[in-house]
């Protein structure tokens, strides 16, 4: 061989040698560098976020397609088999994946299967570059008590107009009658009547205020059942004498609830003085307590016309009147089983009615009994607990 050609091939097996080598330090470089992660199909911490939320969270891709979501978002219909279910989000969410702009509205929407409306508070905003977060909060509540504030306030002004009114023209009938004693007389006893409801009506509306603005009682107390029957009746007895209503009671021994007594013989009295109102004269009204499992039950029964099924669901509302003729002959302001219902669930239990519309009517309450009650059926011989 030749020196040039051997040297022509030397140089090149350096270079292969050369390269080789370089190529083995190369690779052994990018098997010490640790490999990329592959980009996370939802940013870190969102699944924990939503997971937690009590409103409803929902994670999409930029196609509209459900990623992830909070469990409310399912329990309220907003996503089923992994698409929104409401025309009106999804627009939303298809402009933020164009255009990257937060949007809020409000909506009403409708709930699939029910006959019912649901108002919300809808978020959306863009989540990294490739997902969209969508927040929708449930006002739904919020708008009710509102919309219940408004009407309380509507019912007060309308119901104190009445009486208010009638007190002005009163007044000024007795002016013009001055020089008449018995006109004068007549009128007079007419303004005491609405002074009477007028004041009867305000404090009913106090009442009604106050239990509302404490759902829960904050220092309940042992109370005995026979003792809230008693006072209760005493309250009522002279109406019941004036229509000669007679007023019978049988209550279980024994028996205690925890709560607030004057709660408790407000309750009471209210359903017998509604039974004593509605019914004829030369009737009977009766009041009956027992224990049903662990619930205290106090029925009132009355032999008057009854409430018709159309109207049971709707006498415990504030103002309502099944009646309206009759409630302002007896004076009613409309509040009465309203208050009854709210001082039932002040103390854990609620009111039911039962008629048949035609005879007579039963408005049972219903209380957790306390333990105390228990422990005396366990033990006959135990003596009667202290009550407050």
């Amino acid at each position: 061989m030749e020196p040039t050609t051997a040297a022509i091939l030397g140089g090149l097996a350096g270079l292969l040698i050369g390269f080789l080598v370089w190529a083995a330090i190369t690779m052994s470089d990018r098997e010490r560098e640790p490999a990329p992660e592959p980009e996370p199909e939802v940013p870190r911490g969102v699944g924990d976020v939503l997971a937690v939320l009590r409103s409803s969270g929902v994670v999409l891709d930029l196609e509209g397609r459900v990623i992830t979501t909070s469990p409310a978002a399912i329990t309220y219909g907003l996503v089923r088999n992994q698409r929104l279910m409401h025309p009106e989000i999804i627009e939303m969410v298809e402009r933020v994946a164009r255009d990257g702009v937060i949007r809020e509205a409000q909506l009403e929407l409708s709930r699939q299967g029910l006959n019912a409306v649901v108002h919300v508070s809808a978020r959306v905003a863009p989540l990294g570059s490739r997902h969209v977060l969508l927040l929708v909060e449930d006002q739904t509540q919020g708008r009710r008590v509102e919309e219940t504030r408004r009407d309380f306030v509507a019912n007060v002004s309308h119901e104190l107009k009445t009486p208010v009114g009638g007190i002005s023209l009163l007044a000024e009938a007795v002016m013009d009658a001055k020089d008449d004693p018995e006109a004068v007389f007549r009128f007079a006893r007419r303004m005491q009547s609405e002074s009477t409801r007028l004041a009867s009506l305000i404090k009913e509306i106090v009442e009604l205020s106050r239990l509302q603005g404490t759902p829960v009682l904050q220092d309940p107390h042992l109370v005995d059942i026979e003792d809230v029957v008693q006072l209760a009746l005493e309250h009522v007895r002279l109406e019941a004498e004036n229509k000669e209503i007679t007023l019978t009671d049988k209550v279980a021994d024994e028996l205690y609830v925890r709560g607030d007594e004057d709660m408790l013989i407000t309750a009471v009295r209210n359903l017998v003085g509604n039974a004593i109102a509605y019914s004829d004269g030369g009737t009977s009204v009766g009041v009956g307590a027992r224990l049903h499992g662990d619930t205290v039950e106090i029925a009132v029964t009355d032999q008057g016309s009854g409430v018709p099924e159309s109207e049971q669901s709707r006498i415990f509302e504030r103002f309502y009147r099944m009646d309206a003729a009759r409630s302002r002959a007896t004076g009613g302001t409309g509040l009465g089983l309203s208050i009854v219902k709210h001082i039932c669930a002040n103390h854990g239990g609620d009111v039911q009615v039962w008629s048949d519309g035609v005879h007579g009517s039963t408005f049972t309450i219903r209380l957790p009994v306390a333990e105390e009650s228990l422990d005396d059926k366990l033990d006959p011989s135990a003596s009667p607990k202290e009550t407050h």
